[in-house]
């Protein structure tokens, strides 16, 4: 599904005429990372699609760099509330889903490419709604008990982390809406250490979609439109940090039934985006 030329024509204007709405933007949706534990590419899809008129595909790649950028950001941001040997001493749980993740991660991105945009914007639509329902149904306690154990804990978290990993590519996403309620649920993590395991996991299971993604000539759009990326990868490091600090002043719960009405409403927009 490759990208017209015309498209990429019409919008850059359009970007260089909203360089605060740009870093405004990445900074919001950065905040939101530092602050659950996100790539906040959720929050961030419908706005290029809507916002900056970005075609699907397009959107997801761009998408993609900017989760990276937070993710890569967001965990030592939080190191002063979650530390870091914290996060380390999971790495039997962070290794489990990246042996499912990684692969999905690839396959998805495959998908992804292959698909027309309309498919690809029903897809999206569809996938913001799951995340939205994940989001209510899975944060909804601070810790539990780990729902499984031994081999049956490791086959269920293998296959977690494929599912993750397919939909953090069709999506651009870093996935930590539905990482979060697995490492709370399927191992019993506390929320906030959740949300620092859930970087450490979306962390390689983007590159390796990002990676995916670099072989197909729709990869073009981040030099296309160099301009925009670099101003809302700025907005969004700012905004990582801000979110970082917060972590432990603003509970997480009060902030989810918000952030899932703006998915829903995202959903509904992208479903009838032609």
């Amino acid at each position: 599904m490759p990208i017209s030329a015309t498209h990429s024509k019409t919008l850059e204007p359009g970007v260089k005429g909203n360089v605060a709405m740009t870093f405004g933007g990445g900074a919001v949706i950065g905040a939101l990372g530092g602050l659950i534990g996100l790539g906040g590419a959720e929050f961030r899809l419908p706005l290029l699609i809507g916002a900056f008129g970005f075609a699907a595909l397009e959107a997801v790649i761009l998408n993609k760099a900017m989760s990276l950028i937070v993710v890569a950001f967001a965990l030592p941001f939080r190191a002063s509330a979650v530390p870091f040997a914290a996060v380390a001493a999971s790495w039997p749980v962070i290794v489990n889903l990246l042996a499912g993740s990684l692969i999905g991660a690839w396959l998805g991105a495959g998908w992804a490419t292959r698909l027309s945009s309309k498919s690809l914007y029903r897809i999206i639509a569809v996938l913001l709604v799951l995340i939205a329902i994940a989001l209510l149904l899975g944060h909804d306690t601070a810790s539990s008990s780990a729902a499984l154990s031994g081999v049956a804990q490791a086959i269920a978290g293998v296959v977690a982390g494929f599912a993750i990993g397919v939909v953090a590519s069709l999506l651009g996403v870093a996935g930590g809406e539905l990482l979060i309620p697995t490492l709370v649920l399927l191992f019993g993590a506390d929320i906030k250490l959740a949300g620092s395991l859930s970087l450490a996991v979306s962390l390689p299971t983007m590159i390796v979609g990002f990676t995916r993604y670099s072989r197909d000539s729709s990869f073009k759009a981040l030099g296309k439109n160099r301009r925009f990326v670099l101003t809302m990868a700025a907005g969004s490091i700012v905004g990582s940090f801000i979110g970082g600090q917060m972590l432990g002043l603003v509970p997480a719960a009060a902030l989810l039934p918000l952030l899932a009405l703006i998915l829903l409403i995202s959903a509904a927009k992208v479903w009838r985006h032609e």
